[in-house]
């Protein structure tokens, strides 16, 4: 029986992260000591529903979670620092943290490392979330305990409702673009400054060139669609959001 440990604090341990190509330790304290933390933890780097949908919501809403009161949102997996970073980039994750719990110290102090060897995987963390003020876990939403990868609570939605019930989802923003490209990151970034969530698709990872053409009838990146609607490049984004204010 997994345990729910509301009121408790964070297991004291030593990440080893890479920063720079070099590696880094972040203890506990470094991390949520005075701070305000949401922390989604999850089966493994490059699996489906966490490439899919755990991860990519998190970073969607990781403004709206800010402006909640959130200091930073990580993302917790039983992987090596390497295949955390090279997830993170194939991911465009910018805003999430991505957290790399190699030995399963943080996990296993949680409470919630599990026997995956039926996969292959070995011992894994179980899917959760959880909302960290100064070390002590203010709300835990712990998947249930049934047979393959629940994905029913721990998402950046309920997360999200918890800490904002009243908070109003604006337009619906999809971004395709490609890593590396300039002007995709100057879109972003008008993006960010206008405090607007969206869902970033890449190029070559989410979908293909010829994808992008037939869905969108484009064959350049960045592509902006609101509501359906497309809106174009970075210059016409820039244009869309000054006639918006």
């Amino acid at each position: 029986m997994l345990k729910n440990r509301e009121g408790e604090r964070v297991p004291e341990v030593v990440f080893r992260t890479r920063e720079n190509g070099q590696w880094v330790d972040r203890t506990s304290q470094d991390i949520f000591g005075g701070r305000t933390v949401v922390l989604f933890a999850l089966p493994g780097a490059f699996t489906p529903t966490c490439s899919s949908t755990h991860l990519p919501r998190y970073e969607e809403l990781e403004p709206a979670l800010r402006r909640a009161g959130v200091d930073e949102v990580i993302c917790l997996s039983v992987n090596d620092a390497f295949v955390m970073d090279a997830w993170g980039i194939g991911q465009g994750a910018e805003r999430v943290t991505l957290l790399p719990d190699g030995n399963g110290h943080f996990t296993r102090g949680m409470g919630m490392l599990v026997d995956k060897e039926d996969l292959g995987f070995g011992q894994r963390s179980w899917r959760y979330s959880m909302l960290v003020e100064d070390g002590v876990i203010q709300k835990m939403f712990i998947e249930p305990e049934v047979p393959g990868d629940p994905f029913q609570v721990s998402d950046a939605d309920t997360m999200l409702r918890h800490l904002a019930p009243d908070a109003q989802r604006g337009a619906d923003i999809s971004l395709f673009a490609r890593p590396g490209c300039g002007h995709c990151a100057r879109a972003k970034k008008l993006l960010d400054e206008a405090g607007l969530e969206y869902e970033q698709i890449l190029l070559g990872t989410d979908i293909s060139g010829r994808t992008l053409h037939a869905v969108t009838g484009a064959t350049s990146v960045p592509q902006v669609f609101v509501d359906g609607e497309r809106i174009g490049g970075a210059d016409d984004l820039e244009k869309w959001l000054a006639n918006r204010s």
